[in-house]
């Protein structure tokens, strides 16, 4: 009966050391798979979250920009505030007001 006890204490002493082995291995392979992944990504020129929030917030500013000097050069040369009014935060192509109106 003892040596009953004995084996299946080896026995589990040996799973238990394979088990870890096998954990162990698994660990390091990921560690390996994660820097491979961190170094092939590394190599393409992706932008930070804050980098695009940053242009993004830009272009926007630059557009705004854009529709107010398109509204003053109309005032300048001598279109109608309704048209200019109706010009800006339209789509290009769009017509505003009463143009088609007969």
């Amino acid at each position: 009966m003892q040596s009953e006890n004995r084996f299946f204490d080896d026995l589990a002493k040996l799973v238990n050391g394979a088990a870890g082995t096998v954990a162990g291995v698994t660990r390091e392979f990921e560690s390996n798979a994660r820097e491979k992944a961190k170094e092939w990504i590394g190599g393409f020129d992706f932008v930070t979250r804050e980098e695009f929030d940053t242009v993004k917030a830009l272009a926007a500013a630059a557009r705004e920009e854009v529709e107010l000097l398109k509204a003053r050069i109309d005032a300048l040369e001598g279109k109608s505030p309704e048209v200019i009014k109706s010009s800006i935060g339209t789509p290009k192509g769009a017509t505003g007001g009463d143009e088609g109106a007969a």
